[in-house]
């Protein structure tokens, strides 16, 4: 994943920010939406653009786009700054390929310490049994 091709494919748009405001509120697009067309991305390959699509399904709109916004401070360079770092988080996460799960089988000690606690537990409940009447 080439972080720097990807963050210019990422267009921006700001908008006015919800909430509790001041004089100043109506005035000001300090909410940062980022919009990142992953079809039309030139910056993943095939192979990457499919793993993006299978893991952030739900996060994709019918186009293909992935939506993500901040509103967390009063400044728009601020939140850009903050979604920006949320998106490269989201699309690594989402790169990742698992490690293939190795099988294994229990060690000897493990087949052994299983079949002593059975046994010990066998003893314990055939103690509880009421002794055999003579």
């Amino acid at each position: 994943m080439n972080k720097e091709r990807i963050i210019q494919e990422i267009r921006f748009k700001a908008v006015r920010s919800s909430g509790a405001g001041g004089q100043h509120v109506n005035k000001v697009s300090s909410k940062i939406e980022l919009i990142f067309d992953l079809l039309h991305s030139s910056a993943l390959s095939d192979s990457e653009k499919q793993l993006v699509i299978q893991k952030l399904g739900s996060k994709l709109t019918k186009e293909q786009l992935l939506l993500m916004q901040c509103d967390t401070s009063r400044s728009q360079h601020k939140n850009k700054e903050l979604v920006i770092k949320r998106f490269l988080e989201v699309m690594e996460a989402a790169l990742l390929v698992p490690k293939p799960r190795k099988k294994t089988k229990p060690s000897k000690a493990a087949k052994e310490k299983r079949l002593k606690s059975k046994q010990k537990k066998a003893e314990k409940k055939l103690g509880r049994k009421k002794p055999p009447m003579e």
